[in-house]
């Protein structure tokens, strides 16, 4: 197992969540990020924090070997991006997005970090979804990028593969989808009357505990070469069937036989049995 871990974005939604998780199963975190995070604002923190741009290639190496204060890393998690398509201009969001994800995996690559996982995003199965998927649940092959952001993601596995090709990393994407704290869910029952509201992602979500989870599994899997995986929850935000969901807001689009009841339309079936994923929660435990 690895046990010192660079995390990119420490301080970000995601980032916050995963640094805790990860202290509590006993690894090292480093938080790499512009800024430091609300739970760790000074170094004698639980989790330390480094200050680096990771669209400067010299910085990101510095931070990714440590610095002064901290011997090798073994892994790096990298979670540091413009975190959505709203987030900026499309330029700017992919020039930040492509340029760090290339400088965190050629400085991994430089140090002979065997291990990168990083997060991709639904995006790049074809959202917003204005355009009517193939098929449902989409799968990892339903790759559609319609934005700055999800092309940003797309290409950023394509520089995995390569990465992985030269250097041998192991580099695995975790496709997240909309991800959730507990604090969120109060906002479900706004979309429980019009499915359009959230149509967008096929009504997808995540739960912190399933990122956090997912991390941890990708962190060790007995997998190589450079993957993808999507990352949701086992169900929607919806109270309504997921087919009866379909049949209403995309009334031509097949909808695989193995589909009941309030069950995902983001196909989460590679991660369960490559991963070991299992994304046990679900918001309705809390209504």
């Amino acid at each position: 197992m690895s046990k010192r871990i660079a995390l990119t974005g420490g301080s970000g939604k995601a980032g916050r969540v995963v640094a805790a998780d990860l202290l509590e199963h006993g690894y090292e975190v480093l938080n790499i990020d512009t800024r430091p995070s609300p739970e760790s604002p000074n170094p004698d923190a639980p989790v330390p924090f480094y200050r680096a741009d990771l669209t400067d290639y010299g910085q990101t190496l510095e931070a990714i070997s440590g610095g002064d204060g901290w011997a090798p890393l073994d892994t790096v998690v990298h979670l540091a991006a413009i975190p959505s398509p709203v987030h900026g201009t499309p330029e700017h969001t992919f020039r930040t997005n492509i340029t760090s994800t290339y400088n965190v995996f050629s400085a991994a690559a430089r140090l002979g970090i065997k291990r990168v996982v990083w997060a991709s995003s639904e995006t790049t199965l074809g959202l917003p979804f204005d355009r009517a998927p193939d098929y449902a649940p989409v799968d990892e092959a339903h790759m559609y990028p319609e934005t700055s952001y999800a092309l940003s993601k797309v290409l950023g596995e394509e520089m995995a593969r390569q990465f992985s090709r030269r250097f041998a990393t192991t580099i695995i994407g975790l496709r997240f989808s909309n991800i959730m704290v507990r604090e969120d869910y109060k906002n479900f029952p706004k979309y429980w009357d019009d499915p359009s509201l959230r149509r967008w992602n096929l009504w997808g979500y995540v739960d912190e505990s399933h990122v956090n989870e997912s991390v941890r599994l990708a962190l060790d899997a007995e997998i190589s070469g450079a993957d993808s995986f999507i990352i949701a929850a086992a169900d929607t935000v919806m109270k309504r069937p997921s087919r009866e969901l379909m049949a209403e807001s995309f009334p031509d689009v097949p909808v695989a036989e193995h589909v009941s009841g309030f069950d995902t339309l983001l196909d989460i079936r590679k991660a369960r049995s490559v991963l070991g994923y299992t994304a046990p929660f679900s918001w309705r435990e809390l209504f």
